[in-house]
């Protein structure tokens, strides 16, 4: 006799809209959460996500729209090209491209060329 002691897991879409409170809060930590340990801040996602504002609501909503055209799937595909936008950023920066910064090879060029100079 088969066990129904817990109910069969869903694998349909989750309709468009049919966010609950309970969802959508999860959502807002989870977004604050990852912000956070992306070292962002919502301005960053703002920009990213092309909203109209920084503010919590507007940015749900942006991502609600999103969840509503394409579904979950979408929504999460739009999260990790934002984080992989974000990464390939840092990466190209770079620690060393800092207004100001010396790298320690450029100093020993640096320091090549002054003695050179003093020998002319």
């Amino acid at each position: 006799m088969p066990d129904h002691s817990t109910p069969p897991v869903s694998t349909a879409p989750v309709a468009p809209g049919s966010f609950s409170s309970e969802e959508l809060e999860d959502l807002q930590t989870f977004l604050k959460d990852w912000l956070r340990h992306q070292g962002r801040t919502q301005a960053d996602l703002r920009r990213a996500l092309r909203a109209e504002s920084i503010r919590m609501p507007v940015l749900l909503d942006h991502l609600l729209q999103l969840h509503a055209q394409g579904g979950l799937s979408a929504l999460a595909a739009r999260l990790c090209g934002i984080e992989e936008l974000w990464q390939r950023s840092e990466v190209d920066e770079g620690p060393s491209s800092e207004a100001g910064e010396i790298s320690p090879s450029q100093l020993d060029l640096l320091l090549e060329e002054i003695r050179q100079d003093r020998r002319i």
